[in-house]
């Protein structure tokens, strides 16, 4: 499916921004959902098309695969050795560090450079916190405190964790989820001087600046690498793009190229637009979408709910916001939002209860869902009024 169009129509109130959230719910944390609103990509700062291809880079994700060698362990001792200043003077500096690592098999003693102690320093490695540094760059990782000491006080904002298995010496699989956005980022950060004036200019340089399209290039290059050599696969999101007949002409030509693309995710529309004019043009089309376009899409309908559906939607939010309506209210309620919408019952559900309350009551009855009706209006009854009592209003 990467790589291709879905198209939500349908009138407003009819679930389709819900229909993307349920998606996004079902695909899991692990795969990138990335929701956006068309007039999103209006700035002053940046190019309409920059922003889309950002959304676009952050709805691809990366799933990278390293096995590495790792010491891993419950620390028994961190004994920093201490020798003479090599370069004069009367302090002293740390040659190494003898640490002890214990795992379910068995305990090792490590000689480690002092880059390591610092390393160990900084993430506040005490006795008894389990660990695991990485042979090849040293890096170390708290994992997280011993369980062996769980009781060792009452109350306390520790993680414990068991004691590792196997050997202290192994290798590891690690898995890192990222998005191709992320990696832009990382490379595109400026590398300025270490000196105040560099440090001062970064500070007030906070306008959003654009990630060229060579940098880009780059990083698909070795994205494409590791994806032949096993150590990266590809994890293609989605891309929701919400009000979509809000975008202009520009914009829906970069779609069409963007679409074509190896690295596209799936994109999926929506709009409450009928027949109306392409931003940008003078041209009238379908949902304010170029016919070109449209031919991409797969396009779904959504209808509106019948007054059964409405009863169920609202005894379920009735039952999130912890309010007791009865079974009449409740039918005379799904008859407003079939007569209506949806949002206007679900919206009287709030002052229908503070109603019932203000009487005596725990239980939402008819009479005031009815009063409720009667002190706010709906969009219909609105525009209705506004036409009979024109001469009262402003022109």
């Amino acid at each position: 499916m990467a790589g291709k169009g879905l198209l939500l129509t349908g009138a407003p109130g009819t679930g389709k921004t819900a229909l993307a959230l349920a998606i996004s719910q079902e695909l899991g944390p692990k795969v990138p959902f990335c929701p956006m609103m068309g007039s999103e990509v209006y700035s002053s700062e940046v190019k309409k098309t920059e922003i889309l291809k950002e959304n676009f880079r952050r709805a691809i994700g990366l799933r990278i695969k390293e096995t590495k060698e790792v010491w891993e362990g419950e620390v028994t001792e961190i004994t920093p050795e201490e020798t003479e200043n090599q370069y004069g003077g009367y302090g002293k500096t740390i040659s190494h560090v003898i640490l002890g690592l214990k795992t379910a098999k068995g305990t090792k003693q490590l000689r480690l450079a002092p880059s390591i102690y610092e390393s160990l320093q900084k993430e506040k490695v005490m006795v008894g916190d389990v660990i695991y540094i990485e042979a090849n760059s040293g890096a170390v990782k708290r994992v997280g405190r011993s369980d062996v000491y769980a009781t060792e006080f009452d109350l306390e904002a520790e993680e414990y964790v068991p004691l590792p298995k196997g050997e202290v010496h192994k290798k590891k699989e690690v898995v890192q989820d990222i998005t191709l956005h992320d990696l832009d980022l990382a490379n595109a950060k400026p590398q300025g001087g270490h000196d105040i004036m560099s440090m001062v200019g970064q500070m007030m340089k906070q306008k959003k600046t654009e990630i060229t399209d060579k940098l880009r290039q780059e990083i698909n290059k070795v994205v494409n690498k590791y994806i032949e050599q096993g150590i990266a696969e590809l994890v293609p999101g989605v891309l929701f793009i919400d009000e979509v007949h809000m975008l202009d002409i520009e914009c829906f030509t970069y779609l069409n190229q963007a679409l074509e693309s190896t690295l596209a995710p799936i994109v999926i529309l929506a709009t409450n637009r009928g027949h109306a004019e392409i931003r940008g043009t003078e041209t009238i089309s379908p949902h304010g979408i170029p016919l070109d376009f449209l031919d991409r899409l797969l396009i779904i309908r959504t209808l509106p709910y019948t007054q059964s559906e409405i009863a169920h939607i609202l005894s379920i939010r009735a039952k999130i916001e912890g309010l007791n309506v009865d079974d009449e209210s409740l039918i005379y309620l799904s008859e407003v939002g079939a007569r209506s919408s949806l949002r206007y019952a679900v919206q009287l559900l709030t002052p229908a209860s503070i109603l019932a309350r203000v009487n005596k009551r725990d239980i939402i009855i008819k009479t005031d869902v009815e009063e409720s009706e009667s002190l706010f209006l709906d969009a219909k009854a609105s525009a209705k009024l506004l036409s009979s009592d024109a001469d009262k209003y402003i022109q």
